[in-house]
């Protein structure tokens, strides 16, 4: 028989996965208080760490949609991403490094399924802003290639026109 206080938890979690771009299950196993409030810390304030019962996550998994079931076992702790995924993956591969005991199991991403080798390269990636400002140089490098190209030909133009205006000058001129 489901208590209050379950149906409760079940229901934070289902809201917590459905306003999240990410989460990522983990193993805490062997991590001391303080070292979750320094993982907690490293995560930014754009994710949250929680620990998790099994049972209830994959309630509130089903119940939003998401397949979690196969990362479900054991000391399971779900970091909930709000921001960018990319930070949050390197926070916890960082944390990882330093902290054998935490282990990344798997979780999801805008609702697809991640593997932890999936989720090890999504930390591998630059972040948002360096990407989009990648992208933005390169879409300026683009545009003044067009705009030379678009100011060059008018400049052509007006040299081919005083070329053939000179040679009919001279043309006339010998006549």
């Amino acid at each position: 028989m489901a208590t209050s206080d379950k149906i409760a938890a079940v229901e934070e979690i289902t809201e917590k996965l459905r306003n999240s771009n990410a989460a990522v299950v983990t193993s805490y196993t062997g991590l001391t208080v303080a070292q979750l409030k320094q993982l907690r810390r490293s995560l930014g304030e754009n994710a949250q760490y929680r620990v998790v019962k099994n049972t209830l996550t994959k309630i509130a998994a089903n119940e939003a949609g998401i397949q979690l079931d196969e990362h479900l076992s054991g000391s399971t702790a779900v970091a909930f991403v709000t921001g960018d995924p990319v930070e949050a993956a390197k926070g916890l591969r960082d944390f990882a490094k330093d902290n054998p005991a935490l282990v990344i199991k798997g979780g999801v991403l805008e609702g697809k399924a991640l593997s932890a080798d999936e989720i090890k390269k999504l930390a591998d990636l630059e972040s948002r802003e360096v990407l989009l400002s990648k992208l933005a140089g390169a879409l300026k490098g683009k545009q003044s290639q067009a705009a030379s190209v678009f100011q060059a030909l008018p400049s052509k133009l007006v040299r081919t026109v005083d070329a053939l205006r000179a040679k009919q000058d001279e043309q006339g001129g010998a006549e």
